[in-house]
């Protein structure tokens, strides 16, 4: 399993304006870390479209449908994402607690 997570930086997402208290820098490495441990990679993203639910993460595998989560502003959900990875990511259950970040793909709603 080889991730990719695409995070969403653009006019919502990952903007001091509308989540003035996260570190958006520091969640983009937490990220980039979370994701090379996993054997993957982070790419930085403009808009997806989901601005209700900013700031917004998808993760992927090869022969799995993508998960979109939403709403990650906090090592709480990072930390929920490292251990999904870690018990198999998308194609597998989604955690309870990850389950509460899911948002719909744009045109999907």
């Amino acid at each position: 399993m080889s991730p990719l997570i695409t995070v969403c930086r653009d006019c919502c997402c990952g903007t001091v304006k509308k989540h003035p208290t996260v570190d958006h820098g520091r969640q983009l490495t937490r990220l980039r870390e979370i994701a090379a441990r996993h054997g993957g990679t982070v790419r930085v993203a403009e808009c997806l479209d989901t601005c209700e639910t900013s700031n917004v993460v998808v993760v992927q595998v090869k022969g799995a449908k993508p998960v979109w989560l939403g709403f990650v502003l906090d090592d709480t959900v990072l930390d929920d994402i490292d251990a999904w990875l870690a018990a198999g990511g998308p194609g597998t259950d989604l955690p309870a607690t990850l389950a509460l970040n899911r948002v719909a793909p744009a045109g999907t709603r």
